[in-house]
C-alpha cells in the first residue's frame, strides 16, 4: 500500500520511535569505538556489545511484528500470503544464524 509516493511499511507508524531507538544504539557503538580508543577493560567492551546486540534484536523483533501485522498481511490479503511467509522465514532465519 502506498499513500501518494511514500509506501506504507510495517514500522510506518513507530517510524520516529524506531529512529530513536537506532541514534541510541549508533550513540552506543561510538560509545564502544571510544572504550576501544581509550584502552578500557575487554570485558567492559564486551558487556557494552552485548547491549548493543539486546538493543538491535529489540528493533529486529518489533520490525518483524510490524512485517507480519501489516505487510505479510496484506501480502495474504493480495495471494501472495506463502510467497511472505517464505521470505519471512528466511529472514527470522538469518538473525538466528548470527554469532
Amino acid at each position: 500500500m502506498t499513500t501518494g509516493q511514500t509506501p506504507i511499511r510495517g514500522y510506518t507508524a513507530t517510524k520516529d520511535q524506531l529512529q530513536t531507538r537506532l541514534r541510541r544504539i549508533e550513540g552506543q557503538v561510538r560509545g564502544i569505538d571510544r572504550m576501544v580508543e581509550d584502552d578500557r577493560y575487554c570485558i567492559d567492551i564486551l558487556t557494552q556489545i552485548s547491549a548493543v546486540q539486546a538493543a538491535l534484536d529489540k528493533v529486529a523483533l518489533g520490525l518483524l511484528d510490524g512485517h507480519v501485522r501489516h505487510c505479510v498481511a496484506e501480502g495474504a490479503e493480495e495471494g501472495k500470503g506463502d510467497a511472505m511467509s517464505t521470505e519471512l522465514m528466511a529472514a527470522v532465519g538469518r538473525l538466528m544464524r548470527r554469532g
